[in-house]
């Protein structure tokens, strides 16, 4: 287990069904308090037009990624949707260190999987959408899943609502500025 200085930075885990504004809320925050990063995943996923490497995600391939798993270099890991997703503890921990909050965006099972190795340093929120009926919307405004891909993301909702009572806390994204002040109360306490 990995245990922090109380004076560094925590881990402020993320997760919630695809389309419930995780990546909206995180970049409000970044732009709210210098003190929070966020911490680019590894991916084995092709990467995809406009992304780049090491500040979308490190895309590497597979082989990579099971050496470094191998190695012990993942704080979680996990294969979802045919591809592999890790956080690098290279990539969060100097941030901790120098005293920064870091933001995962994690399914989760591997928010549960943090909170197990950091127990003191991190804090999980479940991001709720306001209505499934919202969370659909915000899906097909993004104009980028398959009819396949939003019925796989949609199957996935139930089960990942049902982890939520796992959590510290639980924020409904109803607006992203309501929603990113009641997450910064949460990171001061």
């Amino acid at each position: 287990m990995t245990t922090l200085k109380s004076s560094q930075g925590k881990l402020i885990v993320f997760s919630a069904p695809s389309g419930a504004g995780k990546t909206a809320l995180k970049n409000e925050l970044i732009k709210k308090d210098p003190t929070i990063v966020f911490s680019v995943s590894a991916t084995t996923r092709k990467q995809r037009d406009g992304e780049r490497d090491g500040k979308d995600y490190y895309f590497i391939t597979e082989e990579e990624f099971k050496a470094h798993i191998d190695a012990g270099d993942f704080i979680e890991y996990n294969h979802h949707f045919g591809n592999f997703y890790g956080t690098l503890r290279m990539a969060v921990e100097p941030d901790l260190r120098m005293g920064c909050n870091v933001i995962l965006d994690l399914d989760v099972n591997g928010a549960l999987n943090v909170k197990k190795q950091y127990p003191d340093q991190s804090v999980l929120i479940f991001i709720k959408p306001p209505s499934l009926d919202e969370l659909k919307k915000r899906l097909m405004a993004r104009g980028t899943e398959s009819e396949d891909s939003m019925k796989v993301r949609l199957a996935r909702v139930e089960e990942e609502m049902q982890k939520a009572g796992s959590f510290d806390y639980t924020v409904i994204n109803d607006t992203i500025e309501r929603a990113a002040n009641e997450i910064l109360e949460i990171i001061r306490k």
